[in-house]
């Protein structure tokens, strides 16, 4: 098992992905519309795995 250490760290990686994938896509929306719900539906992805890190990171603290 990871540290909580490491998921934190997992999770602002997460976030940051998330948020390049967004603005890529949104630049994207009207010349390559395809390529747009691409990277929208990879950007849903990362946040419901951030979700369960952001979950497991809370338990963990609940724990100590």
């Amino acid at each position: 098992m990871p540290s909580l250490a490491q998921m934190t760290g997992s999770l602002h990686i997460h976030q940051f992905y998330i948020d390049k994938l967004k603005a890529k896509q949104a630049q994207l929306f009207e010349s390559d519309p395809e390529l747009a719900m691409l990277l929208d539906n990879v950007a849903a992805v990362l946040s419901e795995h951030a979700i369960v890190l952001a979950d497991d990171i809370a338990d963990i603290e609940c724990d100590d």
